[in-house]
């Protein structure tokens, strides 16, 4: 049990983990950690890019659930990784990622399994619960995303609005982009990301890790910037793959997740969202609840995209209850 009301479980480390041959050359890193009888829950980190880290282990109680984390593709410790500019990208799409989760989930011998995690991991868990809705048991969530086309033009042009010394850096880093929107700037960054050049495609990863730090910067947070504090290799691995995600929209439809949340019918969710998150504004979130009845919206009036404590006493909380349905 956790210490405290509140408090994440105690630190544990995995009890099995492999590689997992996704194609094209593609190996996925994997772990499982917790008890081996107990419910299949999987970690979904966000980024995209991010990599899975030790953290989310402790939101599971490790006597009731048997955690799956695992690195998407060409980053963490999967391979190859998107630092290494011979990394071919081609091969990493949404599509991609929900066939990884679902070859991973017969690898493991694992029939229906609870989905958690939040910001771009909310998109990649909702696409594959609507893909793969029969074996999805429940879904936590904090932070929600659907990598619209409109969230992506918040994130990268909109935000702009209160940071605008911030941005007109972010901007002026691609002065070649076709447009001042979002998906411009990120499409412009994409291409700098691929440049033969190693200096060119050090300055797109500094310029973009700055941004993305100015947009959390009013978040209560200790230590060093959230994206620019990262080491190196995984600094160019998350903005290599962000800004190829975004500028391909995620290769989803426009409101896809939400228009499709019907498919969600039956599956409990909980949605866990600062109210103050600018990042990924309140309002996604907002839709998603209505669109799916099976779910519950928590407003945390502390938090932005990072969390507070009460954040992380929403999620303890949904996954201890949603570990006593068996």
């Amino acid at each position: 049990m956790n210490g405290e009301p509140g408090e994440p479980y105690p630190p544990i480390e995995p009890y099995d983990h492999g590689m997992l041959d996704a194609g094209d050359g593609n190996l996925v890193y994997w772990e499982v950690c917790g008890n081996p009888e107990g419910k299949p829950a999987l970690v979904v980190h966000g980024g995209p890019g991010s990599g899975c880290g030790p953290g989310s282990r402790r939101f599971f109680a490790p006597d009731r659930y048997r955690v799956v984390l695992f690195d998407q593709r060409n980053c963490g410790r999967s391979t190859p990784h998107a630092s290494d500019p011979a990394a071919d990208m081609r091969h990493n799409t949404t599509p991609h990622l929900i066939a990884d989760m679902e070859r991973l989930r017969e690898h493991l011998g694992i029939d229906k399994w609870l989905l958690y995690g939040g910001s771009w991991g909310s998109t990649l868990i909702l696409a594959y619960a609507e893909r793969y809705p029969e074996r999805v048991s429940e879904i936590v969530i904090p932070a929600v995303t659907t990598t619209r086309r409109s969230e992506i033009d918040w994130l990268y042009r909109g935000a702009g609005q209160i940071f605008p010394e911030a941005w007109d850096l972010f901007r002026a880093g691609v002065p070649e982009a076709e447009g001042p929107d979002g998906l411009s700037l990120v499409s412009a960054y994409a291409r700098r990301t691929e440049s033969p050049d190693p200096e060119v495609r050090a300055r797109a990863t500094a310029d973009w890790c700055a941004w993305e730090d100015a947009v959390l910067s009013m978040e209560a947070h200790t230590g060093p910037p959230p994206y620019g504090g990262r080491p190196d290799r995984a600094r160019v691995a998350f903005v290599r793959i962000c800004a190829h995600y975004f500028s391909h929209a995620a290769w989803l439809e426009e409101g896809q997740l939400i228009r499709d949340a019907d498919r969600l019918a039956g599956i409990p969710g909980v949605l866990v969202h600062g109210r103050f998150d600018l990042g990924g504004p309140l309002t996604t979130a907002w839709e998603l609840a209505k669109a799916w009845p099976d779910a519950e919206l928590t407003v945390i009036d502390d938090a932005g995209h990072l969390g507070s404590a009460a954040t992380k006493r929403a999620l303890l909380e949904a996954l201890d209850r949603f570990a006593r349905r068996g």
